[in-house]
């Protein structure tokens, strides 16, 4: 599947820290320990609607991750999936009165514009989950054939699952007790009261074959994938398991996170699927989650039409930090926006206060668990001193705009 454009990253004299992030399964704040290459898995859209505020929230965290790492020195070799077949995409284009492949089209468009319009770094790897079916076919065989994964007793509809209790660790990523598992099980996509399962927060693998939906041969009778056994293919056939980054919203830990790396580690004995696991936190409108179930969603595109400027949604989803849940308002983007310009009227100068010491900082904020409040606040600093009090650095705000834009993707 194609990415979108890539986005010009000037370059700054030096390089930044090395990188440290919060490990969601460790919950400490650990430096991350990549090769001259990075690698970093990020779970993309269930392409069924437009791009919200809690998606760029997920992209950009993981588009700071890869500025910082590449600002260090590393290569970085990013993977994103998208799950264009899913129940939610077939229910809404059942609602919508559309084929399900040009619903999943043209939202994968959109998507592809905000992100480009965002001035998020794209990945090497672009992977749906129809180009990845056969890739789950043969991992999912594998779980069978390893006892991993069974069969349920059911002559009409034999799906497959994954026996949770497949790896000793299950568990070690959320950290989650059984009454929590089974709440979000129930609550997050899971099944557990399919008759057959031998547990039931067993994971789907295989949906057999019904009629109406879409669904592909396989040794084990047609049908299609189970939404994690997806991502754990499509990284396992690209970066392999113990990479540096998996990536995705808070929401993501249970099950997906879990159940994706359980069934690449159910395969690869004692090896753990990535190095680090890192959770962005979830936007909010008015006191709620922001989320499609409950409509109070704020899309990239319709700010985008309404003449937002995109830097402006990078820097009122930077003011707080990427871990916390926090909201998006009217407030924020005001704030933004007035940031914004006064960021642009300080780096337009023709000279200002020496900027090394400010990008510096902006460096150090940001290698620590993307301190982005932190990192906002340095270059508010030398814009206050650049308006405030002026300076004779010509080379200065040159080097601010190209800090700004090199580090968090900010145009001045």
């Amino acid at each position: 599947m194609q990415s979108w454009s890539d986005t010009a990253v000037p370059t700054v004299p030096g390089s930044g820290p090395a990188l440290r992030l919060f490990d969601t399964a460790d919950k400490q704040v650990r430096p991350v320990t990549p090769g001259p290459t990075a690698t970093m898995y990020v779970c993309g859209i269930t392409p069924y609607d437009a791009t919200h505020l809690g998606h760029a929230a997920t992209y950009l965290t993981f588009d700071l991750v890869g500025r910082v790492l590449r600002d260090a020195g590393h290569e970085v070799n990013y993977v994103q999936n998208v799950t264009d077949v899913d129940d939610p995409l077939f229910e809404r284009a059942r609602r919508d009165g559309i084929d399900w492949r040009a619903l999943g089209t043209r939202e994968i468009d959109l998507f592809r514009e905000d992100m480009e319009a965002l001035r998020v770094i794209p990945p090497r790897d672009y992977i749906g989950a129809i180009e990845s079916v056969n890739e789950v076919v043969e991992l999912v065989d594998k779980l069978l054939a390893s006892g991993a994964a069974y069969i349920v007793d059911d002559p009409q509809y034999p799906d497959i699952y994954f026996r949770h209790d497949a790896t000793e660790q299950f568990g070690y990523e959320s950290g989650y007790d059984r009454a929590t598992m089974e709440r979000l099980f129930a609550e997050r996509g899971g099944d557990p009261d399919r008759p057959g399962k031998r547990d039931p927060i067993d994971a789907l693998l295989w949906r057999a074959e019904r009629p109406g939906e879409p669904s592909w041969p396989a040794p084990f009778g047609a049908g299609r994938p189970g939404w994690h056994i997806e991502c754990a293919a499509i990284a396992l056939n690209r970066i392999g398991t113990e990479f540096d980054v998996q990536g995705g919203g808070s929401d993501l830990i249970y099950p997906h996170h879990e159940y994706s790396s359980a069934h690449a580690e159910a395969l690869v004995k004692g090896r753990r699927f990535a190095r680090h696991y890192v959770h962005a936190g979830l936007i909010g409108l008015h006191g709620e989650k922001m989320s499609k179930s409950r409509g109070n969603l704020v899309f990239v595109s319709k700010l985008r039409r309404s003449g937002t400027d995109p830097a402006a949604i990078r820097l009122g989803l930077f003011a707080g930090h990427y871990r916390q849940d926090r909201e998006w308002s009217d407030t924020v983007l005001t704030e933004a926006l007035t940031r914004l310009d006064r960021w642009r009227t300080a780096a337009a100068l023709p000279s200002g206060p020496a900027a090394e010491d400010t990008v510096a900082r902006l460096r150090q904020h940001l290698a620590d668990d993307l301190d982005t409040p932190k990192a906002l606040a340095a270059l508010d600093n030398w814009s206050h001193q650049a308006l405030t009090y002026g300076g004779p650095d010509t080379t200065a705000p040159t080097l601010i705009r190209d800090a700004a834009d090199a580090l968090l993707g900010i145009p001045l």
